[in-house]
């Protein structure tokens, strides 16, 4: 007898097929129906448990059980995940797709010259997966009595403050950059090993300003170790539902986020890289998936690849003018 959780997993898979079998009828004289026809190889740039690995393990089985082959995870570790990204792009089995941060699809080639792969070339844009916002935070006790205040305390202090990142080229670094030239802001960079390293070093008042992940800005938000300026998301994002935008401080023209999507070889036919959409597009809009993703840090979006695409260009527009003005390179 089914369960009441089983029949409600059979309509969501029933879903999923029927929206990529309905999105994509007539290809079927294209013989897309037939892929894959063997595993999928989904590769993460980054090691077991990290925040991509997590997302894909959590997307490999639906699009397996949606596209009718095992989708095996496979962690290539290093350089900022730009060695799994240039294992997908020069893949050439027609069966093996990648799950990228943002980073890995827009500036990689910017920041440092010899990363073996362009993304504008050597990928093809599949679909979105979740967005967040960054969170400016400062320490419990930084001046002002809300984010307006907090940023006249912030000019007024010029370079005799510092902020923290995960390292030169990040987006931690480079939001920050963006957010001095939008905001009048000084504060002087200082790279750490790592998100921790920063939260420690602001906790021991060592640094004024970062902009952390959302889940973990979250969690030392309401510890009461750290305080919550705004978000990078043009408007308030539930992922952080009590905090302004940046907008809303009087910051102009500002929108930053962080994301990640599926990639495939920039010569996977397009029939092809449609079906993988369409698939994870309607995987990723299920309640069940909607809600791994938030329980991640995520807000669940699902694109078509022309989507992706036009987000890549965006982000590769407003940050690498940043790279530029600023020349910066990855260490």
């Amino acid at each position: 007898m089914n369960t009441p959780r089983a029949t409600r997993r059979l309509v969501l898979l029933s879903a999923i097929a029927c929206a990529t079998l309905g999105a994509h009828g007539p290809l079927h004289a294209q013989g897309a129906d037939t892929w894959p026809s063997k595993p999928l190889h989904l590769i993460v740039g980054f090691p077991p448990g990290s925040s991509p690995d997590l997302t894909a393990r959590a997307l490999a089985e639906p699009l397996a059980q949606a596209l009718g082959q095992p989708v095996a995870v496979d962690n290539r570790v290093g350089a900022g995940g730009n060695i799994g990204a240039d294992a997908v792009a020069k893949a050439t089995d027609g069966h093996t797709i990648g799950l990228m941060i943002n980073g890995n699809l827009t500036i990689s080639k910017l920041l440092n010259p010899a990363v073996h792969y362009d993304p504008r070339t050597d990928l093809a844009p599949v679909s979105l997966i979740g967005v967040a916002p960054l969170v400016l935070t400062a320490p419990a006790g930084a001046p002002g009595t809300d984010a307006k205040t907090f940023f006249d305390a912030a000019r007024a202090a010029g370079d005799k403050w510092s902020y923290g990142s995960p390292g030169v080229g990040t987006v931690g670094h480079l939001g920050m950059e963006l957010l001095k030239a939008r905001s009048g802001i000084a504060p002087v960079h200082v790279p750490y090993p790592g998100y921790p390293q920063v939260f420690t070093a602001m906790v021991a008042g060592d640094l004024q300003l970062s902009m952390l992940p959302p889940a973990l800005a979250n969690a030392q938000i309401k510890a009461g170790k750290l305080r919550g300026i705004g978000v990078t998301s043009s408007g308030r994002s539930t992922l952080a539902p009590e905090l302004p935008s940046l907008a809303e401080a009087g910051v102009k023209d500002f929108n930053l986020e962080i994301w990640n999507a599926v990639a495939a070889p920039a010569g996977m036919p397009r029939a092809r890289v449609e079906k993988l959409a369409a698939a994870i597009s309607a995987i990723v809009r299920t309640p069940e998936m909607r809600q791994r993703l938030f329980q991640q840090g995520w807000q669940a979006v699902g694109s078509s690849p022309e989507g992706l695409a036009r987000r890549m260009q965006a982000d590769t527009r407003v940050l690498g003018a940043i790279i530029r003005t600023q020349g910066i390179q990855a260490q």
